[in-house]
């Protein structure tokens, strides 16, 4: 496994990062334990969860199997890099009693001990803002996570699916407190069938040294050889990817793209994760592996060497939006 620094800081991080949205509502607790153990024997050293994943009146499962899985001792805490997430509304019915949701200096302090709670630690490396919060300001935000920071908390803030602008105001909003180091991370939405992250997102992330961390890097399951898995009578597409495929002129770009890498032997998905590890500015795209095979998959890909040609051809097929603000004034 390679590693990198997480922006500009001093963290080693693996150039995988794995997902655990899906432990609680795809893979059971043994199952879980299973990938993590796996994972970390690979060298992946980078987990990534938030507090509502489990999902509906199981959020906060998903922090609770880590957690079971740390209290299984064996240096596990110790050796993980761990990121978790803060703003959404954590009430089972989807019913938030006021101030335990979003980015108030209350809910932050609220949310991160129940996360510790659940996690069975008392340190959180990355404390990632899973949205922006456009009712409070950052003077409050970064209020709380410097009490956070000095309590010994969590180490550092990240931010996910922010726009450029928003990357910008936080980290200059920081600057002028002069008591914080501001954002460390960004994770957005990227892969070769959505590049939008280019025009202003990652542009500012490099400004600001801050590691991008891409999710959804297969776009729900588009990138992962979806038609060829419907020929031959495998899982059919849903979600992002059918509704993508359901559109004749994208299918026919998928078809190009599967057609493509077949002729390079390749798989698709193990590609699709390969060409994330080109894109400058980009720590490790997050996986999120169902099953062992799944990881099994993901790791490949972190060897995987694409040709400069190989490279051309996949821009081709998926061009990206190009600089701001040519991409959009002319």
């Amino acid at each position: 496994m390679k590693y990198t620094q997480l922006g500009r800081t001093g963290l080693k991080v693996s150039r995988l990062v794995l997902g655990t949205m899906n432990f609680g509502p795809q893979t059971d607790e043994a199952d879980s334990h299973a990938i993590m153990d796996a994972a970390l024997d690979a060298g992946i050293n980078f987990f990534d969860t938030a507090n509502v994943y489990g999902w509906g009146e199981n959020k906060g499962r998903t922090e609770s199997i880590i957690g079971n899985w740390f209290a299984q001792g064996g240096e596990r805490r110790d050796k993980v890099v761990l990121a978790t997430k803060v703003y959404g509304n954590m009430a089972a019915d989807g019913d938030a009693w006021p101030n335990h949701d979003k980015l108030s200096a209350v809910n932050i302090r609220r949310a991160v001990d129940a996360s510790l709670k659940r996690l069975q630690t008392d340190y959180i490396d990355v404390y990632q803002f899973h949205h922006i919060d456009r009712a409070t300001p950052f003077e409050e935000i970064w209020q709380a996570i410097d009490v956070l920071v000095q309590q010994g908390k969590i180490l550092y803030a990240g931010s996910s699916n922010f726009p450029g602008y928003k990357i910008a105001q936080a980290n200059e909003t920081a600057a002028r407190r002069g008591n914080t180091i501001g954002l460390v991370s960004e994770q957005c939405l990227y892969n070769l069938a959505e590049r939008r992250a280019e025009m202003e997102v990652i542009p500012a992330a490099q400004e600001y040294g801050l590691g991008v961390i891409p999710w959804s890097p297969l776009h729900g399951g588009l990138l992962g050889g979806v038609i060829k898995k419907e020929v031959e009578g495998g899982r059919r597409a849903s979600g992002r990817a059918a509704d993508t495929l359901a559109n004749p002129t994208a299918r026919a770009q998928i078809q190009a793209y599967e057609d493509l890498l077949d002729k390079h032997g390749l798989e698709p998905g193990e590609a699709a994760l390969a060409w994330l590890l080109t894109r400058p500015g980009v720590t490790g795209p997050i996986v999120g592996p169902r099953t062992a095979e799944q990881l099994d998959s993901a790791l490949r890909a972190a060897e995987l060497e694409l040709s400069e040609e190989l490279l051309a051809s996949l821009d081709e097929i998926f061009p990206g939006p190009g600089p701001s603000p040519e991409a959009f004034a002319w």
